[in-house]
């Protein structure tokens, strides 16, 4: 008996579309490591490096959302998640002289709703899949670094770097091990069904 039972339509959804999840495990890993080993990178560059790492993840939270509309009930979970990623990204994009404090608040506020939406989408997949523990503690971490931010958003500069490049690798680790997880999930679905 595997571990998956595809009677949610979330799991559903999530196994169907395991690639994306690893898409956006992989840029966040990225995101996080080129901030950790780069700390000193300018403030302009960093906002670039959160940008670019948000609208992709936004891309692919709506992209799970649009393929799943028709036969899955969850999807507006994704779509939700993937145009907060959006507008976050965007809103670094098209105001390039935003300020420190702006963009801590800004992941601080991203950071939080991402987090809240997945710890809401892991909590309707606890009767379908025994991952949604990764999913819940990559949504706690996105929770507790929003709150950081919020506490003291005038630390310094290279700390909070450190800070935010631990959290995205954490974060993008956690998603890289439940797209795998997810994937093996419908290779078993695919498997029962032949």
């Amino acid at each position: 008996m595997n571990n998956l039972s595809f009677r949610s339509p979330l799991a559903n959804l999530l196994s169907e579309n395991w690639w994306v999840i690893l898409i956006r495990g992989i840029a966040a890993l990225i995101f996080g490591l080129l901030t950790w080993f780069y700390p000193f990178i300018s403030i302009l560059v960093m906002v670039m490096f959160f940008g670019i790492y948000a609208l992709v993840d936004g891309v692919m939270g709506v992209v799970i959302a649009i393929s799943g509309r028709q036969t899955h009930r969850d999807w507006w979970l994704m779509l939700i998640w993937g145009i907060v990623s959006i507008l976050a990204g965007m809103l670094t994009f098209f105001v390039p002289g935003i300020t420190w404090l702006v963009l801590i608040t800004l992941i601080a506020i991203w950071a939080l709703v991402s987090g809240i939406l997945q710890i809401i989408a892991a909590i309707r997949l606890r009767q379908s899949i025994h991952a949604e523990g990764w999913m819940i503690v990559a949504g706690i971490l996105s929770v507790l670094m929003g709150i950081v931010l919020f506490v003291n958003p005038v630390q310094g500069g290279i700390a909070l770097t450190w800070v935010i490049g631990v959290y995205a690798a954490l974060f993008g680790v956690m998603n890289i091990a439940l797209a795998f997880r997810v994937r093996r999930f419908a290779i078993s679905k695919i498997s029962e069904n032949n």
